[in-house]
Parts: C-alpha cells; sequence; structure tokens
C-alpha cells in the first residue's frame, strides 16, 4: 500500500513538471488496456509508470482514461512497466517486444488485492452523523464509498432510513418519503425507476434526513425528506446498468439506465419497457336493518399494464459556481381492467331473491410526461450561500372506455348493459426561488418563493342499454373541471453554536380552488391564506447523544378525487363519490426526539402530539341497498403518540432493524345529525433483518403488523404480514440477482366494518403474494442497480 502511495506521489509530480521534453531521436511508445480480471471491465485513472531496471527511478508516467486505455512514450530502452491502482494488486510487466519504435501491451488484467482494501476500511474516514436544528447530517465516509455501492445501499446505512433489498425506501417505518437531489426534486430521485442505481457512493458528500420539515419546504403533508448531496468532483465517465424482471403474477421487464460525466456535463439515460398485472380479491355485505334485506358481493378484478417510459437528463456545470439541470421523462401505458363480480340479494327470510354476475371490460392509454429546468448558483464566500431557480412541469391523461354487462343466474331478471367514457387531463406546473445566506458560523437566513399550479379536466359519461340503444344518463354524466393554484413566501432565521441551536420560520401560502361541474353549471370557489410557523431546537450532549425538539403546523389539501362527485360504478351498490365542497384539514405538530448511538446501535424515540382540525374521514350512507361513501369534515381529532426505531449491526453479516409506533386519539365532531365523539388508540410495528450468508448472499426477512382501530362509523381489521428477499452478488457486485417475496403467508388484508341505526355494511379485499425475480448487470464505476420494478405507485 505504501509503495502505490508512493508511486502515485511521483507519477504526479512527474506530470506537474512543465516544458519537458525528449531530448533523444528515438523514442518508444507504449500502449496498452487495463481491465479487471474477474468482469473484463475497462479501470480508468489507474497509474502507469516507466521505470529505470537499473536505478528503479521512475521514467515516465501517466494515467489510463475512461476506457482503460493508456498510451506513453519514452527514449530509454532499458526499462520496465508499472501499474497500480488502489484495490488492485500491482503488475509489473519485465518482458515485452519492441517492434518498429512501439510495445503493444494489448489488454491488462488487474487483479483484486483484498488486503489493500480492508487496509483502506480500517483506516480511512468513517461515515457519521451530524445533529443540525431541523436535521440529521449523515456524511459518507470512506467506509462506505471506497465498496462502490449505489446511492440505495448508502441510504440503507443512514438512522432511521430502511431500503428493502426490492428497494423501497421508509423513513422512521413509513413510505412515502420525498426524495431530493441537492435540495430539488430530480429524474434521478423518482423512486419508480432506477435512477438512484446509477449513483455511486463515491459521489455523495451527505444525506439529510428531515421528520419535521421546516418552513422552507411545502406546508403539505409528508412522511418526511431524504436529500442526496453531491461531490462537486463526481466521478467522472460512464456508470449505467441493464435489468431484466419477471414475476407472478406476471411482472416482466426489462431496463437500461446511462450515466455519463464528464468535467462540465453529467448526462442521465434511461430506457425501460415491460408488462404487469394487479389482481385483487373483494367482498362487500350491505344489510338494511329497517327490512333486513341483504346483499352480498365477491369478485376479482384485475389492473393488467403494458408500459414504456423513457428519461432523459444533464447537468451542465457552467463553471465551478454555476450549475444548469435539464431533464424530462415520457411514458405510454395501455390498460386493461377486467372484473367479474357475483351478486346475491336475500329477503328478510333469507331467501335467495336473485343472483347475477356483473362482467367489466376496461380499456384505457395513460400518456405522461415531465420535464425539469434548474439553475443553481453558489458565492464564492460560502458554498453554502446559495440562490435557486427551478421550474417543473407534468402531465397525466387518461382516454379511457368501459362496458358492463348484468347477467341473471336465478331469481328476478337483473340483466342490463352500461358503458362509460372518460376523458381526463391533469398538467401540474411548480416554480420556484430559494435563497441561502450563512451570514457567519452562527447566524444563517434562508427565503423563496413557490407557486404551483394544478389544472385538472374529467369528461365522463355513462350510457344504459334501452331498447337495444345506449343512451346516456344524464343524473351520473358530467365534466368536471379543477383548477388550483397555490402561491407560497417563507423566510427562516437560524442561531446554531457547536452544541444547541434554535431555528423559526414562517411560511404564508395563498390558495385559489375553482371546480366547475359544466353540465350542471355547478361551481365551488375557495380563496384562503394561511399562516405556516416552524420553530425547531437541538441540543448536542456528546457525539452519542443528542435531542431535538419541533413544531410546524401543516395542510392537507383535498385531492382531485376527494372532489370530484363522480360515481364509480364498477359495483353498484357499493358506490364512493367525491365532495366538491370538502375543506382543508390543517395540523398543529409538537415533536420531541431522542436520538442514541451506542456501539453499534442506533435509536431514536420521540414523543409527539398533533392536533387536526377539519378532519377529512369517509361517511357511508344508505338508500335502496346501496351504499354511498363521501369524505366529510367531521370535527377535530387530537392525537398523543410515541414512535422509536433503532438498527443495530452487531457484525459485517447480521443488521436487525425495528420501530414501533402507538397513539391515543380523542375525536370530536358532528355530521348532520350524527355525533362523532369518541376516543381509541392503534399501534403499528415492523421488525427487520438483514442476514449476510457465505458466497456474497444477503437474505431479509421484514415482518409488520398494524393493529384494529376505531373509526367514525365503526372500525378497520388489524393484520400482519411478512415479506421476504434474497440478494445474490456475482462478479464482484457487477451484477445482482434478486428474488421477492410480498405478503409471503398471504395475510395482509384490507376489512372494515360500518355499524349504523338502520344499516351494516362490511367490505374486504386482498392482493395476495407476490413473486419477482430480477438479474441486473451493472458497469461503469458502480454496483449493479438494487431491484425496484415490481412495485406499483
Amino acid at each position: 500500500m505504501k509503495k502505490i502511495i508512493n508511486n502515485s506521489l511521483s507519477v504526479l509530480i512527474f506530470l506537474l513538471m512543465s516544458n519537458y521534453t525528449i531530448a533523444q531521436d528515438k523514442v518508444i511508445k507504449i500502449t496498452g488496456i487495463l481491465v479487471e480480471d474477474t468482469t473484463s471491465q475497462p479501470i480508468p485513472y489507474a497509474t502507469v509508470v516507466i521505470n529505470d531496471k537499473n536505478t528503479k527511478k521512475i521514467i515516465s508516467g501517466t494515467t489510463s482514461d475512461d476506457n482503460g486505455r493508456f498510451s506513453i512514450s519514452t527514449s530509454k530502452t532499458n526499462f520496465y512497466v508499472e501499474i497500480s491502482f488502489m484495490g488492485f494488486e500491482t503488475k509489473t510487466i519485465t518482458e515485452f517486444k519492441i517492434t518498429n519504435g512501439k510495445v503493444i501491451l494489448g489488454k491488462i488484467a488487474l487483479v483484486t488485492d483484498n488486503e489493500a482494501l480492508d487496509e483502506v476500511v480500517v483506516t480511512s474516514e468513517v461515515s457519521k452523523t451530524v445533529f443540525k436544528l431541523d436535521k440529521r447530517v449523515f456524511n459518507v465516509g470512506a467506509d462506505i464509498s471506497s465498496t462502490g455501492a449505489s446511492a440505495l445501499e448508502v441510504l440503507n446505512n443512514v438512522p432511521s432510513v430502511t431500503v428493502s433489498i426490492e428497494g423501497e425506501i421508509s423513513l422512521r417505518g413509513s413510505s412515502g418519503v420525498q426524495i431530493l437531489i441537492n435540495g430539488k426534486p430530480s429524474v434521478l430521485a423518482d423512486e419508480s425507476s432506477n435512477a438512484l442505481g446509477t449513483i455511486t457512493a463515491d459521489m455523495i458528500e451527505s444525506i439529510e434526513v428531515i421528520t419535521n420539515p421546516s418552513a422552507k419546504y411545502e406546508a403539505s403533508g409528508t412522511a418526511g425528506i431524504l436529500n442526496i448531496i453531491l461531490k462537486k468532483d463526481e466521478k467522472k465517465g460512464w456508470n449505467g446498468s441493464v435489468s431484466i424482471n419477471t414475476g407472478i403474477p406476471d411482472n416482466h421487464s426489462v431496463g437500461l439506465s446511462l450515466n455519463r460525466r464528464t468535467e462540465n456535463f453529467n448526462l442521465f439515460a434511461q430506457l425501460g419497457a415491460g408488462y404487469r398485472s394487479l389482481p385483487k380479491d373483494s367482498e362487500a355485505i350491505n344489510k338494511n336493518l329497517t327490512d333486513n334485506e341483504v346483499i352480498y358481493s365477491d369478485g376479482i378484478e384485475y389492473r393488467n399494464e403494458t408500459f414504456y417510459n423513457i428519461t432523459l437528463g444533464t447537468d451542465y456545470h457552467i463553471n465551478d459556481l454555476n450549475v444548469l439541470t435539464l431533464s424530462g421523462n415520457f411514458a405510454y401505458e395501455i390498460e386493461e381492467q377486467p372484473s367479474e363480480t357475483n351478486f346475491s340479494y336475500f329477503d328478510s327470510n333469507n331467501d335467495l331473491i336473485s343472483n347475477w354476475v356483473r362482467n367489466e371490460t376496461t380499456d384505457a392509454t395513460n400518456p405522461k410526461y415531465s420535464y425539469e429546468l434548474n439553475y443553481k448558483k453558489q458565492f464564492k464566500n460560502n458554498e453554502e450561500h446559495t440562490f435557486q431557480l427551478s421550474a417543473l412541469g407534468r402531465f397525466f391523461g387518461k382516454d379511457q372506455s368501459s362496458h358492463f354487462t348484468n347477467t341473471t343466474i336465478s331469481g328476478t331478471d337483473n340483466n342490463s348493459n352500461q358503458e362509460t367514457e372518460t376523458d381526463f387531463q391533469q398538467a401540474d406546473y411548480t416554480f420556484k426561488a430559494d435563497y441561502t445566506n450563512p451570514i457567519n458560523d452562527t447566524y444563517t437566513l434562508e427565503t423563496g418563493a413557490q407557486y404551483v399550479i394544478n389544472d385538472v379536466g374529467n369528461d365522463y359519461e355513462v350510457r344504459g342499454l334501452i331498447n337495444d340503444v345506449y343512451v346516456v344518463n344524464e343524473e351520473l354524466t358530467n365534466n368536471f373541471e379543477y383548477n388550483q393554484k397555490v402561491f407560497g413566501f417563507y423566510a427562516t432565521a437560524a442561531y446554531e453554536k457547536e452544541k444547541w441551536g434554535i431555528k423559526a420560520g414562517l411560511r404564508v401560502e395563498q390558495t385559489n380552488l375553482k371546480t366547475l361541474l359544466t353540465n350542471t353549471n355547478e361551481s365551488n370557489e375557495q380563496n384562503f391564506s394561511n399562516f405556516f410557523p416552524t420553530l425547531h431546537t437541538s441540543y448536542k450532549v456528546s457525539d452519542n447523544v443528542s435531542f431535538q425538539a419541533g413544531y410546524s403546523r401543516r395542510i392537507f389539501r383535498p385531492r382531485l378525487w376527494d372532489l370530484n362527485p363522480f360515481f364509480n360504478i364498477r359495483n353498484n351498490f357499493n358506490v364512493r363519490v367525491g365532495n366538491p365542497n370538502l375543506q382543508p384539514e390543517f395540523t398543529d405538530s409538537y415533536e420531541l426526539t431522542s436520538i442514541y448511538k451506542i456501539g453499534k446501535a442506533s435509536l431514536s424515540s420521540s414523543i409527539y402530539h398533533k392536533y387536526t382540525t377539519a378532519v377529512i374521514e369517509r361517511v357511508s350512507t344508505f338508500e335502496n341497498n346501496v351504499t354511498i361513501t363521501t369524505p366529510e369534515n367531521i370535527g377535530t381529532n387530537a392525537t398523543i403518540g410515541f414512535e422509536t426505531n433503532g438498527k443495530y449491526r452487531p457484525n459485517n453479516w447480521l443488521t436487525l432493524t425495528g420501530d414501533f409506533n402507538f397513539n391515543y386519539f380523542d375525536r370530536i365532531g358532528t355530521n348532520e345529525t350524527q355525533i362523532f365523539n369518541f376516543s381509541g388508540s392503534q399501534w403499528s410495528s415492523r421488525f427487520g433483518s438483514k442476514i449476510g450468508l457465505p458466497a456474497d448472499i444477503d437474505v431479509e426477512l421484514t415482518g409488520r403488523y398494524q393493529s384494529s382501530f376505531e373509526t367514525v362509523q365503526g372500525n378497520v381489521t388489524g393484520y400482519a404480514f411478512l415479506d421476504l428477499g434474497v440478494r445474490k452478488k456475482i462478479f464482484k457486485g457487477k451484477a445482482i440477482i434478486n428474488l421477492g417475496v410480498r405478503d409471503l403467508f398471504e395475510s395482509r388484508i384490507q376489512e372494515s366494518y360500518v355499524y349504523q341505526p338502520t344499516f351494516e355494511t362490511y367490505s374486504f379485499s386482498q392482493r395476495g403474494r407476490f413473486i419477482t425475480l430480477g438479474i441486473s448487470y451493472g458497469f461503469g464505476k458502480g454496483e449493479a442497480m438494487t431491484y425496484s420494478g415490481g412495485r406499483r405507485r
């Protein structure tokens, strides 16, 4: 190892010498290509030197290029070639043939030096977590970056963060985490693709973990934020991966990811295509307590999808202080949604009145695309002194047609045919400006603004077969237009010393929401402004013990389908419909967190309190044996809870993770004549183990449990399930084979009850077991991508 370092320094000094020329007439040119012995992949930036055979001193030196090629010249004839690169055994070449002033060495295979690698891990800087006012910063040390791991594997080393073998990211046991790259959304951060697999550990400076966002971030709710900060000197050259995946039920795909880095450009491209199916078993019971009539239904529905996508992106480093980013994604999906539901109608004497089958055939095409333009400027006085502008756009369309057929099996005639047509278009635009100024080591100011536009149109038509002619049902047909504009402005100020600090912020958001049913000219407009204060503080007891406290006010704005008043007629006796008059929820969130690091274990525990007003709940009504479920604003909800999560790695082959969340809630509310005052509790837990076996095999078991809990009209049943994953690395991590089994025992269910004086309903659904198998091969500087296909979002 010492010899490698000495030779490298000597070559560096030699290369920096200016005006050095070869004075001799006869020049010998030596060429070759450096590759790894096991994978034959090129080795860039390796050191190649020519030494004098007698004195052992360096005559000349160079480094290999991106493709492992090198070329070097000398006028000496009594020499030998020495090649070295960190992590590989030094190779000395003394036997070669000089022909016409050339030495062609061809492909030269370097052998991995395991002892040298071990030495690097022991002596290098170790990754560590730094506690900031409103976040934790995980600084990536050489113990991880030297391994060539992907960004997903780096994330799995971050306290409170878990990444399954399939690539699913969770924070404190909760999914739905927002991933940012250098503080902004990016195609590289799209968890639905394998893009994170092309970012290698040595490109990452740090990862910020934000569980209670400050005023800088949108006030709408989120499970948390992970911000990946890339180094300025990102590794140059090619990175990429190709993957092939299959599964049961049908889940087949192929993908190609490429990443090219040069001095000024970072280019990213991804291509993918596949087919997947998502079956679901369902069952429902509607019981009329007034006349004791009952309707049973059970069936299976599918969502079969053929998809194609392409992603392109580039970062242009104008200079050391200015970066311009442009990226885009286009996807096209072809859907089929066949379903079959059996209905049975019984009277008060439990006699069968009618039995029929409802079949659905649905076809749809879904084009969607997104694009991003971002400019970031850093100032010379401090790299954290930045100004950033960004513009993002997204579009999603759906052209869907459905055909429903009722076929009577026995009893009363229920034969009928229906058709629906849907023309749906959604466009979202986001414009942001952010400015950060660390005035000195103690004080930091942040300010910025954001403007978000959501523009949606949904033209929906229902037709019924009357006298062999399909006639439009005007009661169920309409065109719904939804337009929301949110303008936000924020400012924060922070005071931070070595052990203690405080950060206060205020975000102001002005919301304008308009909805319109064009056929009936029913409109609704909401225009309101809200203040969202935040306050964070932290105290560092030692490097292993820290405390954080935070307060933030958040908002949950009703989503499109919460507002859209259309009936879904897939099951005519269990209908969901939106409420265009729905108001947003507001939550005041308080949190006190302690973070401990004890040896090889890390533990984070929080006590929290949330108070929510205008709580949105789904309320069921009953008419003519039909259950109609509509979201309504139902009073307030006060919650107090405890959450803890930990990670323990006793040795190199075993990692244990777990989290537990318990909360007690107190509900107060009314809806029309109903009173919804009640108290209850619920809890959830997750335990995971990752076991490293010989032959580079990893086994992962993750078990989850969700308790039952009371709702405003009934209750939801608890469930437990287990996921299994197996991963095998081959070719020293350049290729990975993954086997995943989700819901191993087919125990994950959705089951709910509604109990009311005049009716009772029961609803059950289950997805079942999913088995996936994938193989991925990585080339360039990093490992193969961790398989992340097969999860529907």
